[in-house]
């Protein structure tokens, strides 16, 4: 059975003396408005995007998070507004939110897989490991990638399969990753190979497919900064700037909105967090490796990869329960370590699940060189590990964080 908002609750918080009323939202969200337009100001004053000035830039995150604020807020106390100016004004902060956030997440998982595919063929250097006893084997280095502590040790995967002389059809990742992982390493850890040839076969088709990928996310980001330009000079986001300084001001309120307690939205909020973590398999999260998550990564279908959708919305749901935090604490919460690491886990696992779709994407271009399908298969292959680590850490946290408080409870 799941464990209820109680468990969630801030204890300070709950010890505030009197009900948090509507009023308290409406000087958030009025905050979150000012902080918007703020952002919008300082986004003009740079003069845009189109100059890569680093002050737009932290304009535009600015412009997405007092975005953020300001919807999941209007999602979770819905019922103290306006139903019609909500409705009206939410998904459209929302289309504002995400449109500007696709430039720098093409950019952050291009530096991700660029990075991974320089460690997999040994540019990047390896830490020097200690010199075994005479008549001893040397184990195989094992880095944590997580923060969250595993034992055992573990050996690199044996390359098995070589590729053929010419390619006769578009390879997939599918068929790449069944080519290198025979021994997949637990989550969380990142075995490093200690024979030259395992290397050496990785490092002939990493340059192409590392060319291959800049390519196509270069092109992807130059696309979406277009299409943030129009957007900020459309009609559309004028409008929204409009409704936005006008909620600057006034918040369209309900007539009892001013008399109601915020407290049984909030905890609705935390009480659809806790249902769906508990309806994630933890059990298996908790596993060394998820075998089952290695049948669906070698799978050619293009779909997303099945069980990664219930922890996005877990990731969206615990990122709304922050923010109906903020508007009870009258602003930025108290920093609690637990929901901390949840985030920062599930951060890991969505940029993590987004690479591995993304070289997924790059090994499916047709008549790409055998070398680098293997090279995009053994990417793919590490980011679903990576995966698997985010998986493991939130379940150690969350389920770590649960023990104790049923020791103290």
């Amino acid at each position: 059975m799941a464990m209820r908002h109680h468990d969630l609750t801030d204890p300070a918080a709950a010890q505030t003396a009197g009900p948090v009323t509507g009023e308290a939202l409406a000087a958030y969200l009025r905050d979150q408005a000012t902080e918007f337009l703020r952002a919008l100001r300082l986004h003009r004053e740079t003069g845009g995007w189109g100059n890569g000035a680093e002050g737009s830039a932290d304009a535009a995150r600015a412009l997405r998070r007092s975005a953020r604020r300001i919807t999941g807020s209007l999602h979770t106390y819905r019922p103290l507004l306006d139903a019609d100016w909500s409705e009206e004004i939410r998904p459209e902060l929302a289309w504002l939110s995400g449109t500007l956030a696709m430039e720098h997440a093409y950019e952050a998982r291009l530096e991700r897989l660029l990075t991974a595919l320089q460690r997999l063929s040994g540019a990047t250097p390896v830490p020097a490991q200690p010199e075994p006893l005479p008549g001893a084997t040397a184990p195989a280095h094992t880095t944590l990638t997580t923060g969250a502590r595993t034992t055992g040790t573990t050996r690199a995967p044996r390359t098995t399969a070589t590729a053929p002389a010419t390619p006769t059809a578009p390879t997939t990742t599918a068929t790449a990753t069944a080519a290198t992982t025979t021994a997949p390493a637990p989550p969380g850890t990142r075995a490093h190979p200690t024979a030259p040839p395992d290397r050496g076969n990785l490092t002939v088709g990493a340059a192409k497919a590392g060319a291959l990928l800049e390519r196509q996310l270069t092109l992807a980001r130059t696309r979406a900064h277009s299409t943030a330009l129009q957007a900020l000079g459309s009609s559309r986001f004028h409008a929204v700037a409009d409704k936005v300084a006008l909620l600057a001001s006034e918040v369209p309120l309900t007539a009892g909105a001013a008399t109601t307690d915020l407290r049984p939205l909030a905890a609705a909020a935390e009480e659809r967090l806790t249902d769906a973590v508990a309806a994630l398999p933890l059990v298996t999260a908790g596993h060394p490796y998820n075998a089952e998550a290695l049948v669906h990564g070698l799978s050619p279908d293009p779909a997303p990869h099945p069980q990664d959708a219930p922890w996005h919305q877990v990731r969206l749901l615990l990122r709304l329960h922050r923010y109906a935090r903020e508007v009870l604490h009258a602003g930025p919460e108290p920093v609690e370590v637990r929901l901390l690491q949840a985030g920062q886990a599930l951060d890991r696992h969505r940029d993590a699940s987004e690479a591995a779709a993304a070289a997924a994407q790059a090994a499916r271009t047709p008549r790409i060189a055998p070398a680098t399908a293997y090279a995009l298969g053994v990417l793919h292959a590490d980011q679903r590990h990576e995966v698997e680590a985010a998986r493991y850490a939130f379940q150690h946290s969350w389920q770590k964080d649960r023990k104790e408080r049923a020791g103290t409870g």
